[in-house]
């Protein structure tokens, strides 16, 4: 298996993870499915037993808040939802220090993708509604679209879903 970074990208509901489902059974019988959610409430866990649920067998799920690259993914297809809660949690653990927390996040996004395996990456496109009054959900903006950029920078492939349909872009 050739090492390979798909990035697919979004707005809320425009159908990014179906997508990335979809790409990831069409080349693998077993993917990865790497969760970064953390676990914030009671409704939260229900939904994501549901998502575990409805994703089925076929899956080997996997969680990591962070370290995304302490998990031996060699030879396998992983997808990655999602990079913005993946990003949330190192803003937040770093007091919203947009600078630190990316510089951390690309630092762990070359260790997990150095290994020879076929990356899914799903994010969301938070910046292109207006500017936010809020100075956290402003600095959040910065880091999700600076991380966007440099995980575009490394794929092969970009896609930016719209109304559940694929646009290649890269």
């Amino acid at each position: 298996m050739s090492k390979k970074i798909i990035l697919i990208t979004g707005g809320q509901r425009s159908g990014k993870s179906s997508y990335a489902q979809q790409l990831a059974l069409s080349l693998s019988d077993n993917p990865v499915y790497l969760a970064t959610s953390r676990i914030w409430d009671e409704e939260h866990q229900k939904r994501i037993e549901r998502h575990k649920a409805d994703r089925g067998t076929e899956w080997t799920n996997m969680e990591e808040e962070k370290q995304l690259s302490n998990r031996q993914l060699t030879n396998r297809v992983v997808l990655i939802d999602c990079v913005t809660l993946w990003a949330t949690n190192f803003f937040f653990d770093n007091n919203s220090d947009v600078d630190l927390s990316l510089a951390i996040m690309k630092e762990e996004f070359d260790k997990l993708t150095r290994q020879e395996a076929q990356f899914i990456f799903v994010t969301n496109e938070i910046g292109l509604g207006g500017t936010s009054e809020n100075k956290v959900q402003r600095l959040f903006t910065d880091l999700q679209g600076w991380i966007n950029q440099y995980i575009a920078s490394k794929a092969d492939q970009v896609y930016l879903m719209v109304s559940g349909i694929p646009l290649k872009v890269k």
